[in-house]
């Protein structure tokens, strides 16, 4: 609830008010995935799970781990919690980097199997994003026992664009661009598009904001 107050409280500036609409879009959006696409995945219902039926436990693993990691980042990166409670902060990135190796562990193994099922460019596509999560999260991890406190913020910022590069991706196949754009994308292709191009834009904002 606190966190909700804090982003609809007065904003300090025009930067400001900019992040915090981003926030409350990324919650939003997070929320409406969560209780659309990944809860009913829990009743363990076949018609639900479709072609994932048979490799359910790993599509659990896979999902949980997101869920998860979903749900932590913001509470990581509100600076006036991570400043109160830091040794919650602590306990939950922990927990972040935990789920997140569930995660990865789990879509690696969905990649080589329901997602070579389909053709080899799924695999391709689901596993480099599941790399992508786990060296961002590995380097967030690594910087901050070294003490290097900024580059270990900027691996979190990167991090949690992949992390959310799931729910971008869902987003994106659920568009009909044949119908928009009168071509047809494949969803091999937006699993690519799904993290690069935010941490493309994310690196390119971050650069601006050096200089």
């Amino acid at each position: 609830m606190k966190l909700i107050l804090t982003l609809f409280s007065r904003p300090k500036n025009a930067s400001d008010a900019v992040m915090r609409l981003c926030w409350v879009l990324i919650i939003f959006t997070a929320v409406t995935f969560i209780f659309k696409d990944v809860l009913p995945y829990f009743g363990f219902n076949e018609s639900a799970m479709g072609r994932w039926w048979n490799y359910k436990w790993s599509l659990i693993g896979h999902i949980s781990g997101g869920l998860i990691a979903t749900v932590v980042g913001p509470f990581q990166f509100w600076k006036a919690f991570r400043n109160k409670y830091l040794q919650l902060h602590r306990l939950l990135g922990r927990i972040y980097v935990i789920a997140i190796v569930i995660g990865f562990i789990s879509s690696s193994y969905l990649a080589w199997t329901s997602g070579f099922a389909l053709n080899v460019n799924w695999t391709l596509g689901l596993q480099g994003l599941g790399i992508a999560w786990i060296v961002t999260t590995a380097m967030a991890y690594i910087s901050i026992r070294k003490k290097k406190i900024q580059q270990h913020q900027v691996w979190m910022i990167r991090s949690y664009i992949v992390t959310f590069g799931f729910i971008t991706f869902r987003i994106l196949n659920d568009i009909p661009f044949d119908t928009y754009f009168g071509v047809d994308i494949a969803g091999s292709t937006l699993l690519w598009a799904s993290w690069s191009v935010p941490l493309l834009v994310a690196e390119v904002i971050m650069s601006l904001r050096k200089s």
